[in-house]
C-alpha cells in the first residue's frame, strides 16, 4: 500500500514498516473469520443460478422478473454499503459481522420454503423480501470484514484480500454444483437449508475469535471520496465488472440448457471454469499488487479490456460468426475469470491510497468508507447486470446481450487507461518543472558569491 502523498512508493499508509514474517494469533483468526464469511456469501449468491430460474418460469415469472429478483440483491446491498460504511464505527465492526453472519442464516433457511408460497404476485414479493434481507445481513458482514482486514493488514492489504477471494471462489465453485445436484436429488427446500444451517455454525465461531477494533469516527465522506476523479473512474470499472458477472446469474444457466441440453446439475459445472480461475489467479494479482504498485493500475486496464473479449466471445458476438461450442464457453469463463481477479484485486488498495493522497485520515473510518463504496459501486454493477441481462435475453438472445455487455467493460477499461495516461504526462510535465525551478534556485544562490 502507497503512502500518502508517495502514490508510486512501496511503503505503507504514515509509515513505511518491515511486514513481520509470521502472523500474529489476531492476524490467523480475522483470516479465518474473513474466510468464513467470503466463502459463506459467495456460496449464498450462487447457489441459485443452475436451478432458481427454472423454479421461478414454473410459478409463472417471467425472465425479467427472475433478472430483477436477482438484481434486488445488488440494489439494496449498495444502499446497506454506503450506510454501514460510514457508520461502521458507531456500530461496531465486530457486532456489524456477527449479527450480518446471523441474520443471513436465518433468510436463507427461509428462502427454502419459498416453494410452498402460490405462484404469481405472493411468490414474487416473498422471493424479493428474503432477497433484500439477505442482501442487507451480508453487506453488513463483508464491510465489516474488509474493514478490519485492512486494519490488521495493513502493509499488504491486496495479498491478504487476494489470498481470501480464494474462499471466494470455493464459494463460487461449490455453490451452482452442489446446489444443482442438491436440487436435482432432494427438491427445492435442502440447497437453502443445508447452506443456512452451515451459516449459523459460523455465528458461535466467529463470536469468540474474531477481534474487536476501535476507532474514532472520521470528518470526511462519501460524497468526497466518490467526487475525487480517480476514485470515481475506478468506481465505473467495478461497476462494469460487476455487472459483467451479475448478468450470467439469470443468463448463463438458460442458454446452456437451451444450447446444449445439459440436465441441472451439470449445469452448475460450467460456472466452475469461471469461479476456478478466479480462485487461483486472485492470490497471485494481490501479491504482484503489494510487490510492484506501479502495475495496479495496469492491471486494473487491460483486466477490463480482456473482460471486454471475453463477453463478445461468450455467445458468440453473431458478427464474428463463431460456432457455440461448449469447450469454447467454458475456456472464455476460465479467461474471465482471471481477467476479473485482475482488475478487482487491486481496485481496494488504489481507492484506499488515493483517499490518503487527498487528506483522509488513517484508520478504521476511512477504511470502512473505502469498503462501503466499494461494496456500493460493486452493487450497482451487480444490480445493472442481471436485470438489465434478463431482459436482454429475453428481447435479443444470449449472444448480443453478453456482446453489448463487454461493451461496457471495454469502454470502461479505456476510458480509466486515458486517465492514467493522462496523469502519468502530467506527473513528468511537474517533474521537470520542479528540475527546472531548483536548477534557477541554484544558479540564483551562486549568483552573488560570483559577483
Amino acid at each position: 500500500m502507497d503512502a500518502p502523498g508517495d502514490p508510486e512508493g512501496d511503503g505503507s499508509p504514515g509509515s513505511v514498516r518491515e511486514i513481520p514474517r509470521r502472523l500474529s494469533r489476531e492476524q490467523i483468526f480475522v483470516l479465518i473469520s474473513a474466510a468464513s464469511i467470503n466463502f459463506s456469501s459467495m456460496m449464498c449468491y450462487s447457489i441459485l443460478g443452475p436451478f432458481f430460474p427454472t423454479e421461478a418460469e414454473k410459478k409463472g415469472v417471467s425472465n425479467t422478473v427472475t433478472g430483477m429478483i436477482f438484481g434486488c440483491y445488488a440494489l439494496f446491498d449498495l444502499l446497506a454499503s454506503l450506510v454501514f460504511g460510514k457508520y461502521l464505527v458507531h456500530i461496531g465492526a465486530k457486532f456489524m459481522f456477527v449479527a450480518g453472519l446471523l441474520v443471513s442464516g436465518g433468510v436463507t433457511i427461509l428462502f427454502g420454503v419459498l416453494d410452498q408460497v402460490p405462484e404469481g404476485p405472493v411468490f414474487i414479493a416473498m422471493c424479493f423480501l428474503v432477497r433484500i434481507t439477505d442482501a442487507v445481513s451480508f453487506s453488513a458482514a463483508i464491510t465489516a470484514s474488509s474493514s478490519i482486514l485492512a486494519k490488521a493488514f495493513p502493509n499488504n492489504v491486496a495479498t491478504v484480500l487476494g489470498c481470501l477471494e480464494i474462499f471466494s471462489g470455493l464459494g463460487l465453485v461449490l455453490g451452482p454444483p452442489l446446489g444443482g445436484f442438491l436440487y436435482q436429488s432432494f427438491g427445492y427446500e435442502v440447497p437453502f437449508i443445508f447452506l443456512g444451517c452451515i451459516v449459523l455454525l459460523m455465528v458461535p465461531l466467529n463470536m469468540c475469535i474474531l477481534p474487536n477494533y476501535e476507532s474514532d469516527p472520521g470528518k470526511h465522506s462519501f460524497w468526497k471520496l466518490i467526487t475525487l476523479p480517480k476514485v470515481a473512474l475506478i468506481s465505473f470499472v467495478i461497476t462494469s465488472l460487476s455487472s459483467c458477472f451479475g448478468f450470467l446469474d439469470p443468463t448463463l444457466s438458460l442458454f446452456v440448457l437451451e444450447k446444449f441440453n445439459l440436465p441441472a446439475g451439470y449445469v452448475g459445472l460450467v460456472f466452475l471454469g469461471l469461479a476456478l480461475s478466479y480462485a487461483i489467479s486472485s492470490p497471485l494479482v494481490g501479491l504482484l499488487s503489494d510487490k510492484v504498485p506501479r502495475l495496479r493500475k495496469w492491471l486494473l486496464v487491460f483486466g477490463s479490456l480482456i473482460t471486454a473479449g471475453c463477453y463478445m466471445l461468450l455467445g458468440p458476438a453473431p458478427v464474428l460468426h463463431i460456432k457455440s461450442q461448449l469447450w469454447l464457453l467454458v475456456l472464455i469463463l476460465v479467461i474471465n475469470g482471471i481477467s476479473v481477479g485482475m482488475s478487482s484485486i487491486p481496485t481496494f488498495l488504489e481507492v484506499l491510497s488515493c483517499a490518503y493522497e487527498n487528506g483522509f485520515e488513517e484508520g478504521l473510518s476511512t477504511m470502512g468508507l473505502v469498503s462501503g463504496l466499494f461494496g456500493a459501486v460493486w452493487s450497482v454493477g451487480d444490480f445493472i447486470g442481471p436485470t438489465l441481462g434478463g431482459f436482454l435475453y429475453e428481447k435479443l438472445g444470449f449472444e448480443w446481450a453478453a456482446t453489448l455487455q463487454g461493451l461496457w467493460a471495454l469502454t470502461s477499461g479505456l476510458v480509466l487507461g486515458l486517465f492514467y495516461l493522462l496523469e502519468h504526462s502530467r506527473r513528468r510535465r511537474r517533474s521537470k518543472l520542479q528540475n527546472i525551478l531548483s536548477i534557477e534556485e541554484e544558479r540564483t544562490a551562486l549568483l552573488p558569491g560570483e559577483m
